[in-house]
């Protein structure tokens, strides 16, 4: 192999190495951003009600034919889940909501809400084995939350008060509807941000 080949070599060795040792540090310095990134809540939109004001008022009849009302006193909170059968995170969601449902039933009801029409989501609730929860349809109860994209979560308490609400992509935003509640903030946004101020 003649004296330019074997250099050529070389410098490509160093290359690689050096590519590897750069591949190595930013993948370190991702791990160090995501220890330092605080948990995000579900994203809070402006409009409908304000975390803190009474719920609107519904009467509705789920896909099963029982009367459900939102808002006003109740003997439990309810969460309500907006979603779609043609919303691909929804969908993702799904499980995510069944065991949140479960580890949360001692003061929780999820009610799931959408639009559209009846026979596909009637479909949906069978594919998707979504029984145990009331299912409404009601243009209405997504005008009155303001719900302009989606999944989207609204939790109100017994008393009929929002306590949180948001757009839901994760398991983390679901649950942090309930964080919020507890903690008696209204997002865990507005949270992180008081503490530190709190501090200084």
């Amino acid at each position: 192999m003649s004296d330019p080949w074997i250099i050529a070599v070389m410098v490509l060795w160093v290359v690689v190495i050096i590519q590897g040792i750069v591949i190595f540090a930013l993948a370190r310095q991702v791990g160090v951003l995501f220890e330092r990134v605080a948990p995000m809540g579900a994203l809070i939109t402006d409009g409908g009600p304000k975390i803190g004001d009474a719920s609107p008022l519904f009467d509705l009849v789920t896909l099963a034919g029982q009367t459900l009302h939102v808002g006003g006193p109740a003997e439990r909170s309810t969460l309500l889940f907006f979603l779609s059968p043609t919303c691909p995170v929804c969908k993702k969601l799904l499980p995510v909501l069944k065991s949140t449902a479960h580890a949360e039933k001692g003061w929780v009801d999820v009610v799931l809400a959408s639009d559209g029409e009846r026979d596909k989501h009637e479909a949906f609730v069978k594919q998707h084995s979504l029984t145990q929860f009331p299912y409404v349809l009601s243009t209405d109860l997504g005008m009155g939350y303001r719900v302009n994209r989606l999944p989207f979560g609204v939790l109100i308490d017994q008393e009929g008060i929002v306590r949180a609400k948001g757009l839901i992509n994760n398991r983390e935003q679901l649950e942090s509807l309930f964080t919020a509640k507890e903690l008696g903030v209204a997002s865990i946004q507005s949270y992180l941000g008081a503490a530190p101020a709190e501090q200084g």
